[in-house]
Order: C-alpha cells, then structure tokens, then sequence
C-alpha cells in the first residue's frame, strides 16, 4: 500500500517501457483484451476502452514539449497529455478489479489521479510523465478502495453524502486524515474543512460530523476471528433480490438522469442517446453519428464527453450514483 501523504522517490531518470512491456497496452500484439475480467466491464466501458485506444502513445520528445506548455497554461496541451495517457490509467486499474468497487470507478479514480499528476509534474526534473503519475493513480485508487472497505456497513443514505465528502477531498489533494490529524482549530485543517463545505454547499460542522462517522466501521472483505479463510461477507446470507432501497435508488438516479438528458443541447442530447441507445434510439459508433451530424469523429467524441462530464456533476451534487445510468 502506498503511504497517503508522500510523494514518490525518483532515484534517476525513467528508462522508456521496452516494447513488450508498454505501461500504456492494454491489448496484447495479436489484438486480444489482455483483461481476463472482461466480463467485468460493461458496455459503456468497453466503448470508453475503444475510444481511448486510438491515441497514439507520445513519444519522449513531444511529451516534454507538452508538458512544458502544461505548465505554461496551455490547455490543448494539458488535454493531449490527459488523453495519451488514459490507456495507463486503465492498465493500473485493472490490477485492482474484484477489490470492491466497479471497473469504471476505478477508472474515474486513476484519472483524478492522472490529472492531480500533471498538476504537481515537472518535466525539468528529466523524468518520463508515465513513471511520475502511475504514483499518483495507484494512490488514489487505493484511497478509493479504502473508504469503500471503511464506509461498507453505513445506511445508504449516509454513505451518499461520504462518499461525496471524500470525493470533494480528493479534488482538493486532501484526505480526511488531513482533517483528523491537525484538529479541528488547527488552520490547515479548518482551511480544509472550509473549502470542501463551499464545494458542496454545506456548512462546515456538517463536513466534521459526516466524516466522524467514517469511524469504526468493518469491510466485507476482512477475515472472520473464527477462520481467516472466510470474509465477513462470506458470513452473511444474499438477499435473493435487491432490497426497496437500491430499486429505489436506481429508479431516483434513472428519473434524475432522463430530465438533465432533456437540458443538454441539441448535439449533446443526439450523440448520448445513440451512443447508449437510450430513449428508443439504436446503439452508434462515433464514425456512424459523426457521418449522421456532418462532424469529425474526434467531434462527436468530444461531445460525448462533454455531455457526461454535465450528467457527472448534476449525479454528484445530487448524491446519487451511476449504476442506474452507466
């Protein structure tokens, strides 16, 4: 496990990956799926891993160029280095699948990491972005699941409004341990405090107290005192069906997300529904729907991005989650 506060050592410059052993592949040289959970993945990622296959990895040169226009504010720059290095992201996700928590979201997990490494990277220490972020994308994977394991026997409801606290510290570079450490009259911890209630739109005694019940709390997957072989969940009996509280979750995420559907523009609105065949529509690929809008395929991709990175934030601020939708 990596320590959640400590940068990684760089003893010396990164040599690049040999050739059959590239960070980024995510397919093997005959075009197989390395992943053997494929069947892990839906559809919706599986087209998210179609689509980020077709970036060409950087080479050394043009990523040390990008990266010094990263830093001088260029955001095509900061954009072509997030998108080249998605396939990593995926690599090092896939390391973590059956830990608990779905393939998509720790995707979403590594990229946060991916973008808080281009944030804090200086291409002038001489070493290749690749080696510096797998830190920072394992780091917050890992962070990711840990919560999970910590808030897994929490009622619904309050693992909602956590979860979106944690995520919140994410975003800021912050951890919950960040809060504890310092106290709650220590000025980096009220800082802290202060910035994420802003982000979320709630006072800060409400942050300190949904965090506190992050306390205490055991995973699933810890081993029962009578026999190490066997897990807490192991122990408790399925439910033959989902219980009234995640259909109705799911109904409420569903009913949200067909309503923001209908506030996207006009392009948006037609590139989701025959991406993910919703409203009755067929399933498109991007080349089908860029030929049907009279646009470029990396337009429609674009798009598509956009509009989920709306769905994205309206799903956050409202505390719902995405298995409903994707």
């Amino acid at each position: 496990m990596i320590p959640a506060n400590e940068e990684p050592i760089l003893h010396g410059p990164a040599e690049d990956p040999a050739p059959d052993s590239n960070p980024h592949e995510t397919r093997t040289p005959d075009g197989h799926d390395l992943a053997p959970h494929s069947d892990f993945l839906n559809d919706v990622t599986q087209l998210y891993l179609d689509d980020i296959g077709v970036n060409p990895l950087l080479t050394a040169p043009e990523e040390l160029d990008l990266a010094r226009r990263t830093m001088a504010g260029d955001f095509n720059a900061r954009q072509k280095m997030i998108v080249s290095n998605l396939r990593l992201v995926v690599s090092i996700a896939k390391r973590y699948i059956n830990r608990g928590i779905p393939i998509a979201d720790l995707i979403e997990e590594g990229n946060l990491g991916l973008i808080h490494a281009l944030e804090k990277f200086d291409p002038e220490r001489g070493f290749r972005f690749s080696t510096y972020a797998t830190w920072w994308i394992r780091q917050n994977i890992e962070r990711a699941i840990m919560n999970q394991s910590r808030t897994i026997r929490l009622p619904v409801h309050v693992v909602k409004e956590l979860n979106l606290v944690l995520r919140a510290l994410r975003q800021l570079g912050a951890t919950e341990h960040d809060l504890a450490e310092s106290g709650q009259e220590a000025p980096h911890a009220t800082s802290t405090a202060v910035e994420v209630a802003h982000l979320l739109d709630k006072p800060v005694e409400e942050i300190r107290h949904i965090l506190s019940l992050n306390e205490g709390t055991t995973s699933l997957d810890a081993p029962l005192d009578i026999d190490p072989d066997l897990s807490v969940g192991d122990a408790i009996a399925a439910d033959p069906e989902q219980g009234p509280e995640i259909q109705l979750q799911h109904s409420e995420t569903n009913r949200h997300v067909a309503e923001w559907i209908r506030q996207l523009s006009g392009k948006q609105r037609h590139v989701l529904e025959r991406r993910y065949g919703l409203n009755g529509c067929e399933i498109m690929t991007l080349e089908q729907i860029a030929s049907d809008l009279d646009l470029t395929r990396e337009r429609v991709r674009q798009i598509q991005i956009e509009a989920l990175n709306k769905l994205r934030k309206k799903l956050l601020r409202e505390g719902l989650t995405r298995d409903g939708f994707l």
